[in-house]
């Protein structure tokens, strides 16, 4: 049997490698995904190895993370419970996707992963490899009575290491857990526990990591004009960039203006509350940016009945129906509404703000002879007009009110 793990080196991933070895007599693959993490990756092939594993993967995946699945949503509007922007929701299928393509190269039965049965994780990784290889097994040891029973606690974890002679470093619990990647990094549980815990307290500042407190971001505001194209970002202050030259660009100059901090509470797929404190200051920007030239260049029923869309398929992001007949359906309308959010905008960073500056494009539906509240000689617009229309859209409420009275009486 053989079977592919997704794999970070840590200690949760090293004691799971050996125990798949020990419970299954299988042989263990390896699969670390590069997605912007930012952690050593260096030696993790040689640590693998040295813990069992018969091969190891490690792939770069940024470049097709910020193209493929970021630009995608962010073009959706998609933001969870209007607070989180789905960092490591949207980065858990294309993980799950590349671990299925390896265990069929490998021509591997299972695959597994460590996530934990409380969270999301587990669901995202599993409908991915339900949608793509129904067929190959997953393995889910948190899930596992017998593994659970077997390693309560860390001190267990480390000393199953030690026995077996697995290269771990055991180093203290951190106060919480973090997940990182290009979009984001998350902290959540320890003792964040506490949705009453104030991490803007000065005690906490060292535990963000890209971004600066606003209150310590420069006192000089910074300007940022972002080109787009059909609703995807192409050029930074003028300079053309891929999807993830963009993301990168624009996490430093969020990080150095405080821009993009969350702390919230939110539901989680399994039922239960969770709060999350997240770091997402490129994609902030991204989406502020974004929606505004949306703002002037989509018709305004496109726009609504988008928005009306926007929780449903951030909820299909976060419960990891990315490869879903649902989720590709509502992908083809976006794709259709950003036909002509083509434009720049221009953007001022402040202490944890971004402000509009400026807006433009050869496709805004913006007509200032139309808006203008002055005297138009070009009389674009009749405002005789507007009898008629406020007389007709009032006929139901003037019919009703004399059938039923004054309608505030009514209930």
């Amino acid at each position: 049997m053989k079977i592919v793990l997704a794999y970070s080196g840590g200690l949760d991933t090293s004691v799971i490698l050996a125990w798949l070895k020990e419970k299954y007599q299988a042989e263990v693959i390896a699969f670390c995904a590069n997605v912007g993490q930012e952690e050593e990756l260096k030696g993790l092939e040689k640590k693998a190895l040295n813990t069992g594993a018969s091969k190891v993967y490690i792939e770069d995946l940024q470049e097709e993370f910020a193209r493929d699945f970021i630009f995608p949503m962010i073009q959706s509007g998609a933001i969870y419970e209007n607070q989180y922007y789905l960092g490591t929701s949207i980065a858990r299928p294309l993980i799950a996707k590349r671990m299925v393509e390896i265990a069929r190269e490998e021509k591997a039965g299972a695959i597994a992963h460590g996530a934990t049965g409380k969270g999301n994780d587990q669901v995202r990784f599993e409908l991915t490899a339900a949608a793509l290889a129904p067929d190959i097994q997953v393995i889910a040891p948190w899930r596992d009575a017998s593994f659970r029973e077997k390693f309560p606690g860390r001190a267990e974890m480390i000393k199953y290491c030690q026995e077996r002679n697995i290269p771990v470093q055991a180093t203290a619990k951190k106060p919480y857990s973090m997940d990182r990647n290009l979009l984001h990094i998350s902290y959540e549980a320890g003792i964040l526990e506490d949705p009453w815990m104030d991490v803007t307290r000065p005690e906490h500042k060292e535990m963000f990591k890209l971004t600066v407190s606003p209150e310590d971001a420069p006192n000089k505001p910074e300007y940022v004009t972002l080109d787009f194209e059909k609703g995807n970002c192409i050029a930074v202050n003028g300079k053309k960039m891929t999807p993830l030259e963009v993301m990168k660009k624009l996490n430093k100059l969020g990080g150095k203006h405080g821009i993009g901090r969350v702390d919230m509470v939110e539901n989680r797929y399994v039922g239960m509350k969770s709060r999350g404190v997240y770091e997402t200051p490129g994609g902030t920007i991204l989406y502020f940016a974004h929606r505004q030239i949306e703002t002037l260049t989509m018709d305004r029923e496109v726009m609504h009945l988008r928005d009306t869309l926007i929780p449903r398929y951030a909820e299909l992001v976060y419960y990891g129906y990315w490869f879903s007949p649902e989720r590709f359906a509502l992908q083809a309308f976006v794709t259709e509404s950003q036909k002509n959010v083509t434009g720049t905008v221009k953007l001022k960073l402040y202490k944890g703000n971004i402000m509009t500056a400026g807006r433009k494009s050869p496709f805004s539906l913006y007509n200032p002879q139309v808006a203008t509240m002055e005297a138009d000689p070009t009389k674009a617009y009749n405002q005789d007009d507007a009898t008629g229309f406020i007389r007709l859209n009032g006929l139901r409420l003037r019919v009703a009110a004399q059938v039923l009275g004054p309608l505030d009486k009514i209930g």
